[in-house]
């Protein structure tokens, strides 16, 4: 039996290091990109990683806006994000990007519609395995953040889990017993959007010549 154990234990460590290893692409991105952006004619894919854009030190500098310590195995530097430019003929009008986060019950996955100045224009969970994770897909809870921008998760506490002041501490966890997820999911959406801005002005990137067109 303890073997038994010892192997579950095992496995569930290795399913936990591939599924954050993978980064956070979307599952169909011809159906996700023209769900969220209709008007769109079509769109670029760019995979990013903190290790190639500026490695040990954006990584601190990335902690440091985010004001908390990165997790290792959701969150290391080798980890791919995958950053789609929607186009509308020659202009871009909006990106679509995600991140893993750990959550109360496994990994997050978070995706994020951002509008070319980088307020959020749709939000949604990829994946989620909390046992009130309708609660949170609800379009209720999901659109309260439809307009921010990083500049209102700047006065987040990811971990007080709480803000003092602005749009962000009016929201509130629509859960009864999933806490957890709903700190998890805004302080994902606070790196998500800090990697949006960081990889924007990261010449190694290649966002910063995407978006310029």
């Amino acid at each position: 039996m303890f073997r038994s154990v010892l192997v579950l234990l095992f496995f569930a460590n290795l399913c936990a290091n591939a599924f954050a290893a993978v980064g956070c692409s979307l599952n169909d991105p011809d159906r996700d990109v023209k769900r969220l952006f209709p008007e769109s004619t079509g769109y670029r894919t760019t995979f990013v990683t903190i290790k190639e854009a500026g490695g040990e030190a954006l990584e601190r500098d990335i902690e440091e806006r985010l004001g908390d310590k990165f997790d290792t195995v959701y969150e290391s530097p080798d980890v791919p994000y995958a950053y789609y430019t929607v186009l509308k003929g020659k202009d871009v009008i909006g990106r679509i990007h995600g991140v893993n986060q750990k959550g109360q019950y496994g990994g997050l996955q978070l995706i994020l519609a951002t509008d070319p100045a980088g307020r959020i224009v749709g939000f949604y969970y990829q994946k989620i395995s909390s046992p009130e994770s309708a609660v949170f897909r609800n379009k209720a809870f999901t659109d309260l953040f439809k307009g921010l921008s990083l500049e209102d998760f700047s006065a987040y506490d990811v971990k007080e889990g709480a803000a003092n002041e602005g749009r962000v501490s009016k929201i509130q966890d629509p859960s009864k017993n999933s806490g957890e997820d709903f700190r998890a999911t805004l302080r994902g959406i606070k790196k998500n959007l800090i990697l949006l801005d960081v990889f924007l002005h990261a010449p190694e990137s290649g966002l910063g010549k995407e978006g310029g067109k």
